[in-house]
C-alpha cells in the first residue's frame, strides 16, 4: 500500500521505494526515486533517507563554518563544486533545493575570501621577501668589509648565523615566488663566496707571513744559542738580535711561544754569566768604594768654600786620588759620581764668579752704568724735592718709584 505525504519532502510507495520531491522551476514539483528499504517499515525507510539528507546538510553547514574561519579559498571552492554535484543526484529526502541555494550563496563568500586571502598572502609574501632581503643585505655588508681589517672569527660566526637564519626562513616561512627567491639566493650566495674568498686569501697571506717570521725567528734563536759560549761578551750581540726579533713579526702563537722560549733561555744564560762576573767585580771593587766614600767626605766641605784657590787645589788633589783608586761596584757608580760632580760644580762656580767680578770689560761697563745711574738718582732726588714742595702727590709717587728703582740697579752692579 502506498503512503503519501509521509514526509514534507518525500514518500514511500507500497513496494518500499522512497521518492524525494524536487522543485521544478515555476512548474509542479517532480519526484525522483532515491532508493528502497525493503526490510523495514515505511517510517524506517523514510527515516533512513532523511538521515542521508541530514548528513548532506551537515556537510554544507560545516563548509559554511570553514569559510567563516578563513579556510583556504581554493580548497573551499573544490568542496562547493563537489557538494553541488552530490546534492543534484543525492539519494536523500529533504529540501535539496535549499542546500543548492546555500551552496550557490557560498560562491560569493568564496570570492570575497579569495580576494581577502590573496591580499593577505601578498602582504605575507612581501614581508617574507623583505626579511629574506634583509639577510642578503647583512651578508653583502659583511662581504664589503676591508679583508685586512676584518675580525675573521667574528665574521665567520656572523656568516654562519645568517645562513642558519636563511635556512630557517626557507623551512618555516611562506613559499616565495620562484624568480624573486632565486634572485635573492644568488645575491646571498655571491656574498658568501666573496667572504670565503677573502677569508682564504687573508689566511693564506697570514700563513705566508707566519712562515717568514718563523724562519727568521728560528735563525735568531739559533744565533742566540750560539752566543752562550761567549758569556758576558755575547750580550751586546744578543741585544741586537732582540731588536731583530721584535721586528720579525708574529709566527703564530704555538711557534712564537716555542721559539721565544729558546731565544730567552739563551739570553738567560748570557745574563747569568754576566751576573757572576758582576758579583766577582763587586766583591773586588768594594774596597775601592770605601776609599771613594772617604774622598767624598773630604771633598763635600768644598761645597761651602769661599776661597777659590784653596778649593781648586784641594779638588785637584781629590780628583787625582779618585782616578787612581779605580772602579767601584756597578750599582754604586752613579751615586758616588754624582756626589763628586756637585763638588766640582761648586768649585767651578767660585772661579766663574771671580772671573765675572774681575773681567775688565764687565768692570768698565759696570762703572759706566753706575755713573749713569748716579746722575739719574741725583736728578730724580731733585724732582722728588720739587714735587714735595709743590704738593703734587702723583708726581711725588712717580718720582719716588723711579728713584727706588735706580738705587736698586746701582746696588746690583756694585
Amino acid at each position: 500500500m502506498a503512503t503519501d505525504d509521509q514526509a514534507p519532502w518525500g514518500r514511500v510507495d507500497e513496494t518500499g521505494t522512497v521518492f524525494v520531491r524536487e522543485a521544478n522551476g515555476d512548474g509542479p514539483a517532480t519526484e525522483r526515486a532515491v532508493g528502497q528499504y525493503p526490510d523495514g517499515t515505511p517510517e524506517e525507510a523514510m527515516a533512513y533517507f532523511v538521515r542521508k539528507y541530514a548528513e548532506l546538510a551537515g556537510q554544507v553547514t560545516l563548509l559554511e563554518q570553514r569559510i567563516k574561519r578563513g579556510t583556504a579559498a581554493a580548497d573551499v571552492a573544490k568542496t562547493i563544486a563537489h557538494l553541488k554535484e552530490t546534492v543534484v543526484t543525492a539519494n536523500a529526502v529533504g529540501d535539496l533545493a535549499s542546500l543548492t541555494a546555500r551552496l550557490n550563496a557560498l560562491g560569493g563568500a568564496v570570492n570575497e575570501l579569495t580576494e581577502k586571502q590573496t591580499a593577505e598572502n601578498k602582504a605575507t609574501t612581501d614581508a617574507a621577501l623583505a626579511e629574506r632581503e634583509a639577510l642578503v643585505v647583512e651578508a653583502e655588508t659583511l662581504a664589503a668589509q676591508d679583508p685586512a681589517k676584518a675580525q675573521w672569527k667574528q665574521v665567520s660566526a656572523t656568516l654562519d648565523d645568517l645562513f642558519a637564519r636563511w635556512q630557517k626562513h626557507q623551512q618555516d616561512g611562506p613559499r616565495l615566488p620562484k624568480n624573486e627567491s632565486n634572485e635573492l639566493w644568488k645575491r646571498f650566495r655571491a656574498a658568501r663566496t666573496t667572504i670565503e674568498t677573502h677569508r682564504k686569501a687573508f689566511f693564506a697571506e697570514l700563513d705566508s707571513v707566519h712562515k717568514d717570521a718563523r724562519t727568521k725567528k728560528t735563525a735568531l734563536a739559533e744565533q742566540a744559542e750560539a752566543l752562550v759560549g761567549q758569556g758576558q761578551a755575547g750580550i751586546p750581540t744578543y741585544r741586537s738580535l732582540l731588536d731583530q726579533w721584535k721586528a720579525a713579526g708574529r709566527a703564530g702563537k704555538k711557534f712564537d711561544d716555542a721559539l721565544w722560549a729558546r731565544f730567552k733561555a739563551a739570553g738567560d744564560e748570557l745574563y747569568a754569566a754576566k751576573s757572576e762576573v758582576d758579583a766577582i767585580e763587586n766583591e773586588e771593587f768594594s774596597a775601592n768604594l770605601e776609599q771613594k766614600l772617604a774622598l767624598l767626605t773630604e771633598a763635600e766641605p768644598l761645597l761651602t768654600a769661599t776661597d777659590r784657590v784653596s778649593a781648586r787645589n784641594a779638588l785637584i788633589s781629590i780628583q787625582r786620588r779618585w782616578d787612581a783608586i779605580g772602579k767601584v761596584p756597578r750599582e754604586q757608580v752613579k751615586p758616588v759620581e754624582e756626589r763628586l760632580r756637585k763638588v766640582e760644580a761648586a768649585v767651578r762656580k767660585l772661579d766663574d764668579d771671580h772671573w765675572q767680578k774681575s773681567n775688565p770689560e764687565r768692570i768698565a761697563r759696570a762703572e759706566g752704568l753706575a755713573g749713569q745711574l748716579q746722575d739719574a738718582i741725583a736728578k730724580l732726588e731733585k724732582e722728588l724735592d720739587d714735587a714735595k714742595a709743590g704738593g703734587d702727590a702723583k708726581k711725588v709717587k712717580d718720582a719716588q718709584e723711579a728713584l727706588d728703582a735706580r738705587k736698586a740697579w746701582l746696588k746690583v752692579i756694585n
